[in-house]
């Protein structure tokens, strides 16, 4: 499908957020996917992500996810002083702005003509954590988390009681959940946890690890791998299709 974009700023209790929405030309009400980016934001392979999953039939929404912190259209180059601005946005914004985020970027969703009304959660890195958090949500329909950082650790700030990991049987939609299994961020303990814990809490989800680093679907850097890349793009697209 040939797409088109543009961009949009919502407003959300916490400041205006600048969104990219990413759809086919075509007329037509279609699913739509809120994907959610690295710590970088929307970079040149976040952006690409987000026109593969559109050209095949649906909405995508990429939000700034720091937006509270950032000039409007702000991206973080993949260095070390992007790194460090990064990682300080995301221990300096707590879990409930985002959803608080998720919220306005749905209702925003189900008032466009362009909407069917079905929304999807997708993201990487810090962003595979944001599509899980989505999820919790009832208006989300189905999440594909890859990589998701921070679930097990309980790191990121919010209030007692509201770590992401430990309200995961809140969730109703249907997950998939992917990691790497040279994931240094993600440890095999940690992986563990996260199984566990949405297992013990009845959630409907599937599981792969992949012989994979950290970041491998990012087509910029030394661990990206196009035949993993490539696959998980597939199994997205067929759970969207099936769940939205």
């Amino acid at each position: 499908m040939i797409i088109q974009r543009h961009n949009k700023t919502l407003s959300t209790p916490t400041g205006g957020m600048q969104v990219t929405v990413y759809r086919p030309v075509d007329e037509g009400a279609y699913p739509a996917i809120i994907f959610y980016s690295e710590i970088f934001q929307q970079t040149t392979p976040i952006a690409r992500s987000a026109k593969i999953l559109a050209g095949h039939g649906f909405v995508v929404l990429v939000p700034e996810i720091f937006h509270e912190f950032n000039p409007e259209g702000t991206v973080l180059a993949y260095d070390d002083e992007g790194k460090d601005k990064g990682n300080a946005d995301k221990f300096a914004k707590p879990l409930e702005s985002y959803d608080s985020d998720n919220q306005v970027m749905i209702d925003y969703l189900k008032s466009q003509p362009f909407c069917s009304g079905k929304v999807g959660s997708m993201g990487v890195c810090i962003g595979g954590h944001l599509a899980f958090r989505a999820a919790l949500n009832p208006s989300v329909d189905g999440a594909f988390c890859l990589y998701a950082t921070d679930l097990h650790s309980n790191t990121l700030p919010c209030n007692e009681g509201n770590q992401t990991l430990e309200r995961c049987g809140d969730i109703q939609c249907e997950m998939v959940m992917v990691f790497g299994k040279q994931d240094p961020h993600v440890s095999p303990e940690g992986r563990r946890l996260i199984h566990n814990t949405m297992s013990d809490n009845q959630v409907n989800f599937s599981w792969l690890e992949v012989n994979a680093q950290h970041a491998f679907m990012r087509d910029e850097g030394d661990r990206y791998d196009a035949a993993l890349a490539l696959q998980m793009y597939r199994n997205a697209v067929d759970f969207f299709h099936r769940c939205l």
